[in-house]
């Protein structure tokens, strides 16, 4: 009789080196799930078969590194914008570039295909949406209302309105047919990250680095639910196809939440770092992260996670009775009308307003067609997935769903993926099949990463820094010894245990210290404290609280805190960095206004002391500003998130030049 194999709930399919470069965008598309694109500082579009090592097509034509990448319903067009603000749109059957859509004066921060038209909805860090109509190479209808970055955009089910998420805390609702706003709303204490519409209902679910998840009744505009008790920013969001339930990522884990009442059905550790998109196909979750220049993909089995239709792990709120989920396909709210036939003049009414910010093809605009190519770098892949336009089946088969590793065995990338497609082939295949030299960078295997530390390391990482097993056993000096005695690993393990206990034990008494002080005086002795002791760990802990309160903010602090977020700045740790930026736009944001007031007010007149003092801060303030002004500057280059963050500083300092 055969014994029954355990299989994993959740495993990491594949690690590759997506680019020569880093990466600063993943997409998934949404129709098989099997389809990945990525983009990268390289300037390039590589897109990428879910679980196979090899690029199937590079994507070239934008000069400045790609920020913002989204696949159409049906996975044959693909856009991508970058960092200049310029948007391209590629044909992957006819594999050439089809649209060349410049408007945004910054970075394109998302990106949306209309679910029926041939439209496509991008916003960018300059506040503003933008409607485009693909077939005819101009800017339908620009939206504006924002007042900081939208992060994220999604048109309804029924293609009649655009939800859009921004720093600024909001999500509005846009009517594309009147082209003005319908609703904003307010509730989120962060910027917001995401926003997803039901599939079915009149109901819109939002995730904000306030690390909550909001729901949104679209009929009564008004809020359903709030989850709130998380740890980690919510980094996106994904409804069950049919409804019943929303799958959430955050950083190392999936969790399942319903909203009427709220409550959370199961949580899921995926130990892949900050997720980028998620995709549902055969019953299984599909989610790709990047970190640096590679992309990990992770399979989660749905059939082995708790939905709507079982008994919830724990309830948000214990004192509400559980209340029977409603069964799918008898909603409260209503639905949406889709239409029947393909939606070829959606915004009717928009276009006749609008007409005179279309844009108009120029031959400069051409030139740059010309100039983008498609490089096939898999010929029989592309020819199997895309080529076949008018065949029934489009996609070559997709039914079988990825095979779960047993329970028991390690799920490292090498053993979660087929050894046939991804160990064998990434490691000779390239050599004999694929010699163009513009694959070097793609073929590289998972186990080709250098160990050595990087110049900026990851807030999130799957491995230690520079760090190798071999690191802690004794060297083996015998080719034959291969047998090591226990006494001898666990000797050279326990090495270095009571130097990491002394520095945690350290870092403990430090906090308690300064946790002390706040008690028993107020948060500007706090800071000097954890100033004096010199350890930015302890800093940037206290900094992280206090960044959650805006009203404990005062001058005084800021003449602290400044020096220290240089530092913080120019930190090789990225949750430092982050934690930095986000101090010195509230800085920027409360007080810059007043410092730059202060000192251009003449002078007063007789001794005010109080005056004198507040100027004396003011201008310290000041002068450490300029100094901060000098590494933001220099730091807005980077890409992806991280580049965006100083970039908008570098926005918000421009008064100082």
């Amino acid at each position: 009789m055969a014994v029954a194999v355990t299989t994993k709930t959740a495993w990491k399919l594949q690690e590759i080196m997506a680019h020569s470069s880093n990466v600063s965008s993943v997409v998934l598309g949404k129709g098989s799930g099997r389809m990945l694109a990525t983009g990268g500082d390289d300037c390039r579009v590589n897109i990428w078969s879910v679980s196979k090592p090899n690029c199937i097509m590079s994507l070239t034509g934008h000069t400045t590194p790609i920020e913002s990448l989204q696949v159409n319903p049906n996975e044959k067009l693909i856009v991508a914008g970058s960092r200049s603000g310029s948007i391209r749109v590629w044909d992957l059957e006819a594999a050439k570039v089809l649209r060349t859509l410049p408007g945004h004066k910054a970075n394109i921060c998302s990106l949306h295909f209309h679910p029926f038209g041939s439209f496509v909805a991008s916003g960018s860090l300059d506040t503003n949406i933008k409607l485009w109509d693909v077939r005819r190479k101009g800017c339908i209808f620009t939206f504006k209302g924002h007042t900081e970055a939208v992060r994220c955009l999604r048109f309804s089910p029924d293609g009649k309105w655009v939800a859009s998420a921004a720093d600024d805390h909001t999500v509005k609702l846009w009517d594309l047919t009147a082209g003005k706003l319908m609703f904003e709303f307010t509730g989120h204490t962060g910027p917001v990250n995401v926003v997803e519409f039901h599939p079915n209902e009149y109901l819109l679910a939002s995730g904000s680095s306030d690390r909550t998840v909001r729901f949104w009744d679209l009929e009564k505009f008004q809020v359903v639910s709030c989850i709130e008790e998380e740890a980690t920013p919510v980094r996106c969001v994904l409804f069950n196809p049919d409804g019943c339930c929303l799958y959430s990522g955050f950083q190392d884990s999936l969790r399942v939440y319903g909203w009427e009442p709220e409550r959370c059905f199961d949580v899921v550790l995926v130990n892949w770092g900050k997720v980028a998109d998620l995709s549902i196909s055969n019953n299984q979750l599909i989610g790709v992260s990047f970190a640096q220049s590679t992309v990990s993909s992770f399979v989660v089995d749905l059939s082995r996670v708790p939905k709507s239709d079982s008994v919830p792990q724990g309830l948000i709120r214990d004192d509400q009775p559980l209340v029977p989920p409603t069964p799918t396909g008898s909603s409260l709210r209503r639905i949406y009308d889709r239409p029947s036939t393909s939606c070829s003049k959606p915004q009717s009414r928009v276009k006749h307003n609008s007409e005179s910010e279309r844009h108009s093809p120029s031959s400069e605009d051409d030139r740059d067609e010309k100039e983008s190519k498609a490089e096939i770098q898999n010929q029989e892949d592309y020819k199997e997935i895309f080529q076949p336009k008018n065949a029934i089946c489009r996609t070559p088969p997709r039914n079988e769903p990825f095979p779960a590793p047993p329970e028991d065995e390690p799920g490292t990338a090498k053993e979660a993926v087929k050894p046939s497609q991804a160990v064998d082939v990434q490691t000779s295949l390239p050599k004999q099949e694929l010699p163009d030299p513009v694959q070097r960078p793609m073929n590289a295997s998972s186990t080709s990463l250098s160990r050595t530390e990087p110049s900026v390391i990851p807030a999130a990482r799957n491995e230690p820094i520079g760090l190798k097993a071999s690191d802690f056993l004794p060297a083996v000096k015998n080719q034959s010894q291969t047998e090591l005695v226990d006494e001898e690993a666990m000797s050279q393990i326990r090495k270095g245990h009571e130097t990491m206990c002394v520095v945690l034990t350290s870092r403990h008494k430090n906090l308690d210290a300064v946790r002390a002080v706040w008690s028993t005086s107020d948060i500007k002795n706090s800071l000097d404290s954890a100033v004096a002791i010199n350890d930015l760990s302890v800093v940037v802990d206290l900094l992280n609280i206090v960044n959650q309160k805006a009203s404990l903010w005062k001058l005084d602090l800021c003449t602290i805190v400044l020096p220290q977020i240089e530092k913080l700045l120019q930190s090789k740790y990225e949750s430092y960095v982050q934690t930095g930026c986000t101090s010195l736009k509230l800085i920027l944001q409360r007080f810059l206004p007043l410092i730059t007031d202060i000192l251009a007010a003449p002078p007063s007149v007789g001794v005010d002391i109080s005056r004198e003092e507040r100027l004396h801060k003011c201008k310290l303030c000041y002068k450490q500003l300029k100094n901060i002004s000098n590494v933001v500057k220099n730091k807005s280059g980077l890409s992806g998130r991280h580049g965006s963050a100083f970039r908008e500083l570098l926005l918000l300092m421009a008064v100082l030049d």
